[in-house]
């Protein structure tokens, strides 16, 4: 499956995007979809997870309450809808696919050796 992350932008601090992940090649049916975002010299870090059915959803603390993950199977297409930006939430965003939510305690969640295929990221950039 290839994905394409699309949707980032330059947005004042407060505001709001919704980033799209649309996969081509094959469903996302049976895929539960993850968003990270990295910002350069740093790790990637997991911010948010969604099950195949969408019946579960998961959050990095930084981001719970502001930040919504859905998925529409049908068009084969996972959103990130962000809320309340802040600076620090300014990196390039990618989703990628796994098995499973694999939801980890702690500081970092999600890891991003559980998740197989990746897009290409989409920049966000959150001005104060």
């Amino acid at each position: 499956v290839q994905l394409q992350a699309s949707g980032g932008g330059l947005v004042q601090a407060g505001g709001s995007l919704r980033l799209s992940c649309a996969a081509s090649g094959s469903t996302l049916d049976y895929s539960a979809i993850g968003w990270f975002r990295q910002v350069p010299g740093k790790k990637r870090e997991g911010v948010s997870c969604i099950s195949s059915d969408g019946g579960s959803t998961y959050y990095e603390d930084s981001v719970r309450g502001r930040f919504t993950i859905s998925r529409d199977n049908a068009r084969s297409t996972a959103f990130l809808q962000m809320n309340s930006l802040k600076p620090e939430d300014t990196a390039v965003y990618y989703c990628a696919t796994a098995r499973r939510c694999h939801f980890y305690s702690g500081s970092n969640p999600f890891r991003a050796a559980d998740f197989g295929s990746w897009g290409q990221g989409t920049l966000v950039t959150v001005s104060s």
